[in-house]
Parts: C-alpha cells; structure tokens; sequence
C-alpha cells in the first residue's frame, strides 16, 4: 500500500505539473494566438488557467473529500481531450498529440487513486 500512495503521489504531481505550469511557462503571444486561431475569445485563456489551479488544487490536498477529486479527474480528462481534438483540428495531428500526454498520465493517476480509495 505504501508502495501504491507514492507511485500515486509522483505521478499526480507530475500529472498535474504538465497540465498546469504550461499556461504560466510558454509566451505569453503563443497562447494568446493558439486560443484566437481555435476560435475561442480572448478571456477564455484566464478562465481556462483558473479552472486548472482549481483542479489541480482539489487533486493535490489530501483533506478535500474523494468526490471532489474524481470529478477533477473528470474535468480535466474533458479539458485534455477536447484540447487534443482541438488541436488536431486547426493545428494538425502531431499538435493533437501533445495533450494526450498528460492525459495518459492523469489517466494514471486516476487509477491508482481509485486502488487507494476504494479498494477492498
């Protein structure tokens, strides 16, 4: 079990890290234009980065109860797969790629968050 919580513990972070720090760490213009380009408006960017430090937020503290955090499981399995097929869309497949990355991880995450809380 000790084992399962800190295999649990580094993939959600790192899951979490991918998801998250990429809207604080790329320009600032790239992000700005990829949201115009997907045909978003201009404040989705902002809503889009408050929704993910939520998430992120409700996943990472132990405290919050386990509904919680698989609903932002949930969510961002929706935002990250909905940005792949986005991305695929406008910008091409190896652009879709990109975001099933964390996703995979988030998905592994998920699992062994469900083998820690649910298991018999």
């Amino acid at each position: 079990m000790q084992k399962e919580k800190r295999i649990y513990w580094i993939i959600t972070v790192i899951g979490m890290a991918l998801i998250v720090l990429p809207s604080y760490f790329a320009p600032r213009e790239y992000l700005v234009e990829s949201i115009r380009r997907m045909g978003f408006p201009g404040y989705f960017g902002l809503e889009l980065n408050i929704c993910k430090i939520v998430g992120a937020v409700i996943i990472l503290i132990p405290a919050i109860p386990t509904m919680f955090k698989e609903w932002a499981h949930v969510a961002f399995g929706i935002l990250l797969l909905s940005a792949s097929l986005g991305h695929w869309l406008v910008d091409g497949p190896v652009k879709g790629i990109a975001p099933l990355v964390p996703f995979t991880i988030l998905c592994a995450s998920y699992y062994y968050f469900r083998k820690l809380n649910y298991a018999k």
